[in-house]
């Protein structure tokens, strides 16, 4: 907690957990946050060794922030939270969520059961950005920003579009896809939610 614990800061490496992202998308994706207290944080992990900052090269030469490695090792720790935090009686899945987060929570909600062999290209379009899903018949999962060559299945809606009606029972005609309507229909069976934890008795 010494090294993450200040508010803000695990939103902020969440964020970069799909690679590097200028300082303007960061304080887009991370609604609520000033430019001060962001500048703050990322000095704080940049001193902290959880991330670095850099250059790109011709044509973009814009500054970008980055994971070291050691910082990409803390995916597992989100994902943890990430199930965990799933169980609370007061969970919401329709609550806004930034494209990252979604598809990091795409990643760990999948039921490998429930999956089964599947094997899927998914192409997501969300705020005017690319991401794919993709998960081959060993059960391997990628997960990333761009575009797929020849996608199984195309969605495009808001993140927070998407996940209501993966996780929440929304109808399909809440978003728009292409491609692949069976798979487009079996996806909310794909993330099931988990059974929620009891509240101790008063």
């Amino acid at each position: 907690m010494d090294l993450i614990g200040e508010r803000w800061s695990m939103p902020l490496i969440r964020e970069l957990l799909l690679g590097p992202r200028r300082f303007s998308d960061l304080k887009t994706s991370l609604n609520g946050i000033s430019a001060n207290v962001l500048t703050q944080r990322l000095e704080g992990l940049e001193s902290a060794g959880v991330l670095v900052r850099r250059k790109l090269p011709p044509p973009a030469s814009v500054q970008v922030y980055e994971l070291t490695p050691w910082g990409y090792e803390a995916a597992p720790i989100f994902q943890a939270l990430g199930r965990w935090a799933v169980r609370s009686p007061y969970h919401d899945p329709t609550r806004p969520f930034s494209p990252v987060s979604l598809m990091l929570s795409l990643r760990t909600m999948l039921s490998p059961l429930a999956a089964g062999d599947l094997k899927a290209k998914i192409q997501l379009h969300m705020n005017g950005e690319a991401f794919f899903w993709a998960r081959n018949k060993k059960g391997e999962i990628r997960i990333g920003r761009g575009e797929l060559d020849d996608p199984d299945l195309t969605v495009h809606g808001t993140p927070s579009e998407i996940a209501s009606y993966v996780y929440a029972g929304e109808p399909l005609s809440s978003i728009r896809v292409e491609g692949d309507l069976a798979l487009a229909a079996r996806l909310p069976g794909l993330f099931p939610m988990p059974e929620k934890a009891r509240l101790a008795a008063a």
